[in-house]
C-alpha cells in the first residue's frame, strides 16, 4: 500500500499574485509527484482552499488537477478544514464531492445523542478511512466529545483517521497559545493518524496511537512560514514508513537585522551592504528588521529603493516584515493586558497624542481612532469579491473622515 498525504494547501492565500500562484503551483507540483510515484490513493487533511469561496482562477486551476489525478484512477479523499468552510457552514468541498472529484470521508450517524462515524473503504488497497472536519476556535471539539468510538476502534483492517485538530502533546512551543486539544480525543487502535491545521512538520507516536503525521503546509502561507520553512511539502507512506516530499519552487534568501542602537543610515547602508554580496536570481528574499533605532523612524527607510535594487539582481519577489521595529521618535509600547479590548484600548492610550494632527485634540483623535478600528474589523460577507469588499470599506473610511474634516471646520 502506497499513498500520499497532504494538508493545509490554503490554495488563493496570498495577496500578492505572484505568490499566490506559487501556493496554485505547488499543489499542481504535489499532485504530479503523486501520479509520478502511482501512489494508490491521496489523502488532504484540511484547508484545501484558504476560503470557503476560493477565486475563480484558483478554484479553476484545483479542479483541472483534480480531474488529472482522477484520470489517472488515484482517488482523493478529504476532509474540510477551518478555512474550507464559510459563516453558514458552506463549503467549496461539497461542490467538488458532488463532481466526484474527491471524497469527503467525514460521514457518521447520531445514536442515543453519541456520534457513530462510518469508513469510507478504498477499493483498491481495502484501507479504511473516516475522519473529523476542521472548524475556527477548536468548535470541531464538541464533535469529539460527543463520539461514541467503539465501534471503528474495534474495527479490523488497516485503518486510517483523518483530522485538523492542533494536539495539545504535540503542540510546539511557538504555538502554545493556539487552541488545542488532548490526544485521548482521537480513536485509538488506527495505523495512520493524517493530521492538518498544525502548520509543522512531525511524526509522532503516543500510547495507544501509532503513528501521527502533521505533513505541515504544501507552501508557506506567510512571512514567518517563508522564514523557518522555505517551502513547503506532503507525505508519501509506504510499508508504514513515512517519506517527506519537499516541493521546492523557488529558493529563499533570509536578510536579518538587528536595528537597536542604530540611526536609519547604518540599518540602510548595512541593508545596501548584503544586498550587494548576492545575486538572487529566481529567489524570495525576505527583509527582517527588529530593535529600536537609536534616531529616526521606519518611514524615513527608503524600502522602494531597496526593492528595486533587490529585483534588479532578478529576485522573483521581495517582502519586509518590520512588525518588530521601533524608534525613540514614538514611545516604546508598554502594555499589560489580558483581553483583545484592554490590549487595543492601552495601545491607543500609550500612542495618543504623539503624532500631531492639525485641528484635533486627544478626545477627539481617540474617539476617530476607535471608530477607524472599528471598520478595519468587517469581515467580508458571504458572496462578497475582494474589490468589492476592499470599496466598501474604504468608502466608510471615507465617510467618517469626512465628517471628523467637517467637525475641524470652523
Amino acid at each position: 500500500m502506497k499513498y500520499a498525504h497532504m494538508a493545509d494547501c490554503h490554495i488563493g492565500s496570498w495577496a500578492d499574485p505572484k505568490m499566490r500562484h506559487l501556493n496554485t503551483e505547488a499543489f499542481i507540483r504535489a499532485v504530479d509527484k503523486c501520479i509520478a510515484e502511482k501512489v494508490d490513493f491521496v489523502l488532504i487533511s484540511g484547508d484545501l482552499f484558504n476560503s470557503s469561496l476560493p477565486a475563480i482562477d484558483s478554484l479553476k486551476a484545483t479542479v483541472q488537477k483534480l480531474r488529472t489525478i482522477k484520470n489517472n484512477k488515484i482517488p482523493v479523499y478529504i476532509i474540510p478544514g477551518s478555512h474550507d468552510f464559510s459563516p453558514t457552514g458552506k463549503t467549496m468541498i461539497d461542490v467538488l464531492c458532488e463532481a466526484g472529484l474527491c471524497k469527503n470521508v467525514v460521514k457518521g450517524e447520531i445514536h442515543e445523542n453519541k456520534l457513530k462515524l462510518k469508513f469510507t473503504i478504498d477499493e483498491k488497497t481495502g484501507a479504511k478511512i473516516t475522519g473529523m472536519l476542521g472548524k475556527k476556535g477548536m468548535l470541531e471539539k464538541s464533535y469529539y466529545e460527543s463520539l461514541d468510538n467503539t465501534e471503528i476502534e474495534q474495527e479490523p483492517g488497516y485503518k486510517i483517521f483523518m483530522f485538523h485538530t492542533a494536539l495539545t502533546e504535540l503542540k510546539p512551543k511557538s504555538l502554545e497559545k493556539m487552541d488545542s486539544a488532548p490526544v485521548s480525543l482521537l480513536p485509538r487502535g488506527f495505523d495512520y493518524y493524517a493530521g492538518g491545521h498544525v502548520h509543522i512538520i512531525k511524526e509522532a507516536e503516543l500510547e495507544g496511537y501509532k503513528k501521527i503525521v502533521y505533513p505541515g503546509p504544501l507552501f508557506p502561507n506567510n512571512f514567518r512560514e517563508m522564514e523557518e520553512l522555505g517551502r513547503g511539502g506532503f507525505f508519501i507512506v509506504e510499508d508504514d514508513n513515512a517519506r517527506y516530499i519537499p516541493i521546492q519552487i523557488y529558493n529563499t534568501h533570509k536578510i536579518s537585522i538587528k536595528c537597536t542602537n542604530k540611526s536609519v543610515e547604518a540599518v540602510r547602508q548595512e541593508l545596501l551592504s548584503e544586498i550587494n554580496k548576492h545575486e538572487f536570481i529566481n529567489t524570495i528574499v525576505l527583509i527582517r528588521l527588529e530593535g529600536i533605532l537609536s534616531s529616526g523612524k521606519q518611514s524615513d527607510l527608503d524600502f522602494k529603493e531597496i526593492f528595486t535594487m533587490i529585483y534588479s539582481k532578478g529576485a522573483y519577489f521581495v517582502m519586509k516584515n518590520t512588525s518588530a521595529l521601533a524608534s525613540h521618535e514614538l514611545e516604546e509600547i508598554k502594555v499589560n493586558a489580558r483581553h483583545a479590548d484592554d490590549i487595543e484600548a492601552a495601545l491607543i492610550q500609550e500612542h495618543i497624542g504623539q503624532i500631531k494632527v492639525k485641528g484635533m485634540d486627544i478626545a477627539k483623535e481617540e474617539k476617530l481612532t476607535k471608530k477607524l478600528i472599528s471598520l478595519l474589523e468587517n469581515e467580508k460577507q458571504e458572496g462578497e469579491r475582494v474589490y468589492d469588499f476592499e470599496a466598501r470599506i474604504i468608502e466608510e473610511i471615507d465617510k467618517v473622515i469626512e465628517i471628523e474634516d467637517q467637525l475641524k471646520t470652523p
